[in-house]
């Protein structure tokens, strides 16, 4: 359990709360490059940690993200027009470039003209594997550039998407880094289902023991099942501070042909009640993905799957679609989709869940040590001091899974391929 006032304070991330501070330390995924898809295309809106900004690509190509509303009457700059290297409130002409400064104030006379003393909150931005990020905190305490593996390959070997769930940004993580769920919820009834069903080692094994590691970016941490005289199915994960995870999904769990690839999340507070869930997945190899698999990196929102604005088809105002007949021959949840299962029972705890009701146990070991990390991130920014994971030492680490043979030890065996030789990162804790 979590007492209510400790869920309080990891819960509340807007302006001035103390998981805030902490989450404006970091670079935020804010939007997809092609959301902006060219120089002096609409703006866009869009609200990050309890606030709410535009966002545009100016003319020379470089991105702003703005208050939303003008500082002369309050008017919102989502109406904006973009053009010549800044974004043009349409109510009276003012006019501001992608550092916030006014620029243009045609609506006073020359000799009151006073743009040269307007600046709006504008927060900086960087583009990095089809994402543009934001840092909503202190210029002098700008951390090192979010450079995921998943960043540094080309176009062609990652896919990078997004989904809006209804629901507090804790709920979403903890449902992410919880590495037994899957066996459950996610679990196939019936062999070969497309509707979102896992076979293999994690419907073989049920429960798993798990490991765990402090690191300087947050832990990593391992799922152990046992496979009986095969030995153990081991998951490397990683959890990087405040909101990533790095999950494995080459294919080692017995029914999918293994691949060089790896996947990850973040969970990001558009408020306290509703976050962005970013899915990715990328090769570290030289392959391009296939052709067959390119449909979700395009530039659209997910076919079939979303509403504008990233809403899932299937949420909470329709039951996330449950099928009661598929639930009893096909699937465990009835409900189509690996990442809708997730959110349907992730968004069925209500906005904010009261984790005074919990009673956990040994599987729930990465959800506590989470839950004490960003308790102590808290303290360490309120102390002056600089929260876990704001260097660069996540930079290249790896997720990897293995059966491993009996009496084999999962670092001998998973740690080196989990720091690549490429990788600025210790193996040590």
């Amino acid at each position: 359990m979590l007492p209510k006032e400790q869920n309080e304070l990891l819960t509340r991330t807007g302006p001035g709360t103390r998981m805030g501070d902490v989450m404006r330390r970091y670079w935020v995924p804010a939007f997809l490059s092609w959301e902006l898809p060219e120089p002096d295309c609409a703006p866009l809106r869009l609200k990050l940690l309890g606030e709410q900004l535009v966002a545009f690509r100016d003319t020379a190509g470089r991105v702003g993200i703005l208050e939303e509303l003008c500082a002369h009457r309050c008017v919102s700059l989502f109406l904006g027009r973009n053009e010549e290297h800044g974004l043009r409130c349409v109510f009276h002409g003012w006019k501001y470039d992608v550092e916030g400064n006014c620029v243009d104030m045609p609506n006073e006379p020359v000799e009151t003209d006073f743009k040269e003393r307007i600046h709006t909150t504008a927060y900086p931005t960087v583009e990095l594997g089809g994402i543009i990020w934001t840092y909503m905190g202190p210029r002098e305490l700008q951390p090192a550039l979010p450079k995921f593996e998943f960043t540094q390959v080309p176009e062609t070997q990652r896919q990078v998407t997004k989904t809006w769930e209804e629901c507090n940004w804790l709920q979403g993580l903890e449902g992410g880094i919880d590495s037994v769920h899957s066996s459950f919820l996610h679990r196939a009834i019936t062999a070969g289902t497309q509707r979102g069903g896992l076979l293999g080692y994690r419907a073989q094994s049920t429960s798993a023991k798990l490991d765990l590691d402090l690191t300087d970016y947050g832990y990593r941490y391992v799922s152990l099942r046992p496979l009986g005289e095969q030995g153990d199915y081991a998951r490397l994960y990683h959890f990087v501070m405040p909101w990533t995870q790095i999950r494995a999904s080459q294919g080692a769990d017995g029914f999918r042909e293994w691949k060089p690839q790896i996947s990850g999340h973040f969970w990001v507070p558009m408020d306290d009640e509703n976050h962005m869930v970013w899915n990715w997945t990328y090769r570290w190899d030289d392959e391009p993905f296939p052709e067959s698999e390119w449909t979700a990196r395009q530039p659209t929102y997910r076919g079939g799957e979303q509403l504008e604005g990233f809403r899932k088809v299937q949420n909470r105002d329709n039951n996330w679609l449950i099928d009661r007949q598929v639930q009893k021959r096909e699937t465990f949840t009835g409900i189509d989709g690996i990442n809708t299962q997730d959110h349907a029972v992730q968004e069925s705890m209500g906005p904010i869940v009261d984790r005074s009701r919990e009673h956990l146990g040994t599987t729930d070991r990465a959800v506590v040590t989470a839950r004490l990390l960003l308790l102590k991130a808290i303290a360490s920014v309120e102390d002056g001091g600089d929260p876990l994971g704001v260097g660069d030492s996540y930079h290249g680490i790896r997720a990897i899974e293995h059966v491993l043979e009996p009496g084999v030890a999962w670092r001998d065996a998973l740690l080196p391929e989990a720091y690549p030789a490429d990788a600025r990162v210790s193996v040590g804790a």
